[in-house]
């Protein structure tokens, strides 16, 4: 049978294929170890952390929209330091990369946090400049190109592993911020994060997340998204890992076409927990029924038309 080349290196970093678990949508890999098999997976991104634990937003946090859910957690999780002790000893037993989504309040906090990984044997951070359901940080660095330019500098001084950018789609031109986190050091970037939205109770008249808004995800941003990374893809040379609404294999080809070296499936993990696991096996039989030897075959083989 008809051998493919499904790997990927992103940065430095070789994935045995481009299909890695999104960061607030398979925790820390434990929630569905007894259902997957983790070593099939190319990647995880574990949960959203910061320096000091977090409670998260009071609920309700989540709420079903046509085609999507909106959330407001807040990053709730528990803290770096939690993280390193509990969480990489599990994490390491599996043939997969994992990569830290780092969040903060401060250039000090990501800095204090990509201080603090530097010694672990995580793979690579990726830097949530992008989430918008907390006060302070985050999407308020993200929306500025001023702003990822500062951390993503500042995180590039002292890291010691690979550092992807996660950006933001509630920006006027997501090319031109991608092209100063390119412009900073940046090693790739992550796109899109969830789009700002609401949800409102007729009845009541009040929006029905505690937070009044949250982040839209799902198989409805997903035309947003494939245009942003194409967008991307024109600006910067640096690895993009595409996301946003993936449920299927033709899904993710499309961000891999767009533009995407690899791709991060997200909110579909609630609906179906093997969802990873089966685009993978799928992604073989495309390949295969295709006379594709390797993925990089794939990326960024767009034809516009005109």
């Amino acid at each position: 049978m008809k051998h493919v080349n499904t790997s990927v290196n992103i940065a430095g970093v070789t994935f045995s294929n481009p299909v890695i678990a999104a960061s607030g949508t398979y925790g820390f890999g434990r929630e569905y170890g007894n259902y997957v098999d983790l070593n099939k997976l190319g990647g995880i991104s574990v949960k959203g952390l910061t320096l000091l634990p977090r409670e998260g937003n009071m609920p309700p946090r989540i709420a079903e929209t046509p085609s999507g859910m909106l959330n407001s957690v807040g990053l709730e999780n528990p803290g770096v330091e939690r993280f390193i002790s509990d969480e990489i000893p599990f994490l390491s037993q599996y043939d997969l990369k994992t990569i830290v989504n780092v969040a903060g309040n401060s250039i000090e906090d990501y800095v204090n946090m990509t201080l603090k990984l530097n010694e672990t044997s995580v793979d690579m951070l990726e830097i949530n400049l992008s989430c918008p359901n907390v006060k302070h940080g985050c999407v308020s660095f993200g929306v500025s190109e001023q702003g990822v330019y500062e951390v993503t500098k500042a995180v590039k001084e002292v890291s010691k592993k690979p550092v992807i950018i996660k950006l933001t789609p509630n920006v006027t031109s997501i090319a031109s911020i991608a092209y100063k986190a390119q412009d900073a050091g940046a090693d790739g970037v992550s796109l899109i994060n969830t789009i700002t939205g609401m949800k409102i109770n007729v009845k009541t008249r009040r929006p029905v997340l505690y937070n009044n808004t949250g982040g839209l995800s799902g198989p409805a941003i997903r035309p947003i998204a494939v245009r942003m990374v194409h967008e991307v893809y024109q600006a910067i040379d640096i690895p993009i890992i595409g996301m946003g609404g993936i449920t299927c294999l033709s899904d993710a080809l499309e961000f891999i076409i767009a533009g995407a070296s690899a791709v991060m499936i997200g909110t579909y993990n609630f609906m179906n927990p093997y969802l990873c696991e089966q685009i993978v096996i799928d992604l073989i039989d495309y390949m295969k029924h295709n006379n594709i030897d390797n993925i990089k075959e794939m990326v960024g083989s767009l034809r516009l038309n005109g």
